[in-house]
């Protein structure tokens, strides 16, 4: 791999023009001079790819002679058509949204037409099934949601994949129980008002959205069984067995056994190797720097679960 001194001295070395052909677009500093503007989509700002996206940016925008403009967005789903429409440089996706798309299957947005161009970068760390209900509700298996009011998340995420995935495992179908669809926010704020029963949140724990919720109401997290997850597993192979800790969250001090994706880094086949190897190599050479989700980040993990073609950028720096 080249190093990371003298990829910057490179860059420099081209002038402003070769950096704006590289990064897609050219943005203005604080004192006038110019910089090199790269697009980050990220999710919600209630879960966690919007803050751990601005921890990134701090350490790229320190570390290399970018600056990320991270912009919250729908998450999974709306990120992999922006990589595809090169509106944006990287974005935070689920792994199993990224494998649809670029096979084109699974999903109506992608069904049939395959984002060719949507490249990976790096896993990151497990995206959380949590399927959050009111103590009192009177659920407490999964089998129970049918003939409830369910919001499944954000239309088109990829926590509304995940949510029809794990319900249709267990036998029940859009037929069988009323779907709302909105973000965690709003999905918090119907639990605690009682206007629906349950919401998927799909997120690395603790989600922000659920932490908030936690000290405003009693709740209950649903736990997935292993027969349940192993019919999960056998049926979508992108899913992992996983643990809600206790005390992550306000009122539950128990494990909550569940399943769970990744999140990864994407990009596009279009983005420029060099680019993709400095920002790559800003992160993964300062994930001491991280806050967020800092005990799963880290050079050793960073290629399991990688679901779709590796941009040459990011091969560059990991292989």
């Amino acid at each position: 791999m080249v190093s990371h001194v003298n990829r910057r001295r490179l860059l420099k070395a081209t002038g402003i023009a070769g950096i704006t052909a590289i990064a897609g677009c050219l943005g203005s500093d604080g004192d006038g001079g110019d910089s090199s503007q790269l697009s980050w989509h990220a999710g919600g700002q209630s879960g966690t790819y919007y803050p751990l996206s601005n921890e990134f940016k701090s350490i790229v925008d320190e570390n290399t002679d970018y600056s990320l403009q991270v912009q919250s967005t729908g998450a999974s789903v709306a990120n992999v058509g922006s990589l595809g429409r090169e509106e944006a440089d990287f974005a935070l996706i689920q792994n199993d949204v990224g494998y649809f798309a670029a096979n084109g299957t699974s999903l109506e947005e992608f069904e049939g037409e395959p984002v060719e161009n949507l490249r990976g970068v790096a896993t990151l760390y497990p995206e959380t099934i949590h399927i959050v209900t009111q103590a009192d509700s009177g659920i407490s298996s999964i089998q129970d949601l049918e003939g409830a009011t369910i919001n499944t998340g954000d239309l088109g995420s990829g926590t509304q994949v995940n949510a029809l995935q794990i319900l249709e495992s267990v036998g029940i179908t859009t037929d069988d129980f009323e779907e709302q669809n909105s973000g965690f926010s709003s999905a918090s704020d119907q639990i605690k008002d009682g206007d629906i029963d349950a919401a998927f949140v799909v997120g690395g724990w603790p989600v922000g959205a659920i932490e908030d919720l936690a000290t405003t109401s009693d709740i209950s997290l649903v736990e997935v069984p292993e027969d349940v997850r192993e019919d999960i597993k056998s049926d979508a192979e992108w899913f992992a067995d996983d643990t809600i800790p206790g005390g992550q969250y306000g009122g539950i001090d128990e494990d909550v056994e569940t399943v769970s994706v990744q999140a990864m880094i994407a990009t596009h086949a279009g983005a420029d190797e060099t680019v993709v190897e400095e920002v790559t190599a800003a992160i993964f050479d300062n994930v001491d720097e991280l806050s967020t989700k800092a005990d799963f980040i880290s050079v050793d993990s960073a290629q399991e679960g990688m679901s779709i073609e590796l941009h040459p950028g990011a091969d560059a720096y990991f292989n």
